[in-house]
């Protein structure tokens, strides 16, 4: 009994001394927060919902209401000028809206991606994008897959998928030929998600998918993994919460299933290389060459293959699928410019069913509409940077160590930087008009920008150009014209139409 009290104190002293060095360290780290504050409390922003937390609760009440975030970060630019500070525990995040420190830390290589790209590699313990070209951090590492990557994105290599664009565009037209047929209606997204994604896996990695006549899986995984990246970078204690349990686990299973579904068409992709059969210049096969350029491949080589496989994958698809339905959202609210694109459609293509790369630099005024909805729409809505150093920002002392955020919806937004910024104007992007000075970059700009920017407005010429020339679409009244911020940004109403068969 003796010894049965002498242990019982042993244990108590030691719960006390562990409580006691909790609390030393929970001061510690409040000592610590209060340190950084200091350091930032000079640079405006917005009150912070509590000392501990700083702006977390004001991000989980927008999440929770199903809100765009972006709107808030347009609201704060408004009140607080071209540099704010937000805090979530001790860490600092700066908007940023201005051009000159945009075009300084954008365009230089010497600022590295931030931590929140460490983020993106894995969702809830799942490898998601891995250390691919999105996420990889170390310039010298991201320089050689770039490098690697660059030839096929190359024009010439772009000139040869104009088969593929047009092929998979008259799918899509083949569609809408049966819904204007039976008068139905239809969500635009949704057949625009079907087509893009099937573009994607035929010219990036050699696969017939047909999602248009074809269920599959990769649609739902695909918005499963954004919207859980979403959560999973935003929100701390998400994945801490019993209710999100079920989501969790279909996030990391639709991660799991992107992967294995890479490393299969790696393994016959590589298989056919091995035979000395033909294959295409492709990104599969790009790829496959980039891990080729190790003297050892080893089991990582093998995830960094699948990390650019994810990373192509959902970024292909995902915004021009997102940007052609803001699109066509907009053309229908605005008909004036309905007409004039569709006259230009009509000089330049006519009837003809096949558009040929030199017709794409004729449609000057569609890619002017193009530009003008990812002016108010840009579908990857920021990037971010880690500053190393001190530096000045619009006459503002910045103390290194923080993270800047650049928001191509916010900078879109200001009246400062566009005239009557939320009026869709595509002459705003006119050859002659002014060039706008770093507040326009739906593609991020300088080393880092997007390696698919060419390719995408390829495609989404096509697949407009197409649509124009064939079919009279309006949207059906009453619907939501609203934003969804799944990661990516795509229109809430899933842009809701009905369609008809032009009168030539």
């Amino acid at each position: 009994m003796a010894v049965f009290h002498v242990l019982l104190n042993w244990a108590s002293q030691a719960l006390v001394f562990l409580v006691f060095l909790l609390f030393v360290a929970f001061l510690g780290y409040c000592l610590y927060i209060k340190h950084i504050h200091m350091k930032y409390d000079h640079i405006p922003g917005p009150p912070r919902d509590s000392f501990f937390f700083g702006h977390t609760a004001t991000f989980w009440r927008i999440m929770n209401n199903d809100e765009n975030i972006y709107d808030k970060s347009v609201e704060w630019a408004k009140i607080y000028g071209p540099v704010y500070k937000i805090y979530i525990l001790h860490y600092v995040i700066l908007g940023v809206n201005c051009p000159e420190a945009t075009k300084e830390i954008l365009m230089s290589s010497k600022y590295p991606k931030d931590s929140f790209y460490k983020r993106l590699s894995n969702l809830f313990g799942q490898r998601f994008l891995g250390n691919g070209l999105v996420t990889a951090r170390d310039h010298k590492q991201w320089y050689k897959q770039r490098r690697i990557m660059d030839p096929a994105f190359s024009s010439l290599y772009l000139r040869g998928l104009m088969d593929t664009f047009n092929d998979r565009a008259e799918k899509l037209m083949s569609k809408l030929t049966d819904i204007a047929d039976s008068k139905a209606e239809t969500h635009m997204l949704n057949l625009l998600n079907r087509v893009t994604l099937d573009v994607i896996a035929k010219v990036a990695f050699g696969v017939d998918l047909d999602l248009l006549n074809n269920s599959s899986p990769f649609p739902k995984a695909i918005e499963a993994c954004l919207k859980g990246l979403l959560y999973y970078a935003r929100d701390p204690l998400f994945q801490f919460k019993p209710k999100n349990r079920s989501f969790i686990n279909e996030v990391r299973e639709a991660c799991r299933l992107l992967r294995k579904t890479g490393a299969k068409w790696i393994h016959e992709r590589k298989t056919a290389m091995e035979n000395g059969e033909d294959v295409p210049k492709d990104i599969l096969s790009q790829i496959i060459k980039s891990a080729g350029q190790e003297e050892n491949m080893t089991k990582e080589d093998e995830e960094f293959m699948l990390d650019n496989f994810v990373t192509f994958f959902i970024a292909g698809q995902e915004t021009t699928a997102n940007l052609l339905a803001f699109c066509t959202m907009e053309l229908a609210r605005h008909p004036h410019v309905l007409e004039k694109v569709r006259q230009e459609v009509d000089d330049v293509i006519g009837m003809k069913q096949d558009i040929s790369y030199d017709d794409l630099g004729r449609l000057i005024y569609l890619s002017q509409v193009l530009k003008e909805t990812l002016r108010i729409y840009p579908t990857a809505p920021g990037t971010s940077r880690e500053l190393p150093e001190d530096m000045v920002i619009a006459g503002i002392h910045i103390p290194g160590g923080c993270s800047c955020l650049f928001n191509p919806y916010v900078t879109g937004r200001l009246e400062k930087f566009f005239k009557d910024p939320l009026t869709f104007d595509p002459d705003r992007f006119h050859p002659d008009a002014p060039k706008p000075y770093y507040c326009y970059y739906p593609f991020a700009l300088g080393p880092h920008s997007c390696l698919g920017q060419n390719f995408a407005q390829m495609e989404a010429k096509v697949v407009m150009a197409k649509l124009l020339q064939r079919f009279d679409f309006t949207l059906v009244p009453g619907q939501s014209f609203d934003i969804l911020d799944t990661g990516t940004l795509r229109p809430k109403s899933g842009v809701l139409c009905s369609v008809r068969h032009r009168n030539h």
